[in-house]
């Protein structure tokens, strides 16, 4: 790891305070590449826009449209359903978006997956990406996976537990371990 941290330089890891988003777009961004989920992006934006004047999209703007209007957005149904579902939730309190930030890892998590569409992954994410901890190892990203299979040496069929084992290594900064790992895999090969 020191030598991809000497290779990539500082971590630049950042925070998205707008945690409603976030996991909008974290949605949309499911299964399709970078660029289709900016048009997606950049098409519910306006659609909002459209409908309250204001580009922001909150739980209460974005439940103003309907399954048909995200749909013309390039949003798949059930993506749709899906965003629909976190609105919902995050409306009437079920997730409690501006104080989720004083849970446990495991707290957030347990209450992003009651959202339909929200997996533990997407939940990883937010905690790494929106409320900036510093201690998160994703261990089904594989993005991360396989740049420790390349840094470690590791068996192509290493377990969960094998990973999690080098990860204990990273604590408290398994996110800035994750984050490197992601960069590593962006450059030449540091370990040559």
């Amino acid at each position: 790891m020191r030598r991809v941290i000497d290779h990539v330089g500082p971590c630049d890891l950042k925070s998205d305070r707008d945690r409603f988003w976030m996991l909008v777009r974290s949605i949309i961004s499911q299964q399709i590449s970078t660029a289709a989920a900016r048009t997606v992006r950049d098409r519910v934006v306006a659609l909002v826009e459209a409908r309250s004047g204001s580009r922001r999209v909150t739980s209460a703007s974005l439940l103003t449209l309907s399954v048909d209007q995200l749909r013309t957005a390039g949003v798949s149904q059930r993506k749709a359903e899906y965003m629909l579902d976190l609105a919902a939730k995050v409306d009437q309190g079920e997730v409690q978006l501006a104080t989720i930030g004083r849970l446990s890892n495991e707290s957030v998590i347990g209450k992003l997956i009651l959202v339909r569409g929200i997996g533990r992954w997407t939940a990883e994410m937010f905690l790494m990406f929106s409320l900036g901890r510093l201690d998160v190892f994703p261990v089904d990203d594989l993005g991360v996976r396989n740049a420790m299979l390349r840094l470690y040496d590791m068996d192509p069929s290493a377990s969960h537990s094998d990973f999690r084992s080098i990860a204990e290594l990273w604590q408290p900064y398994a996110s800035i371990a994750s984050w490197y790992c992601w960069r590593s895999l962006e450059t030449e090969s540091p370990t040559d």
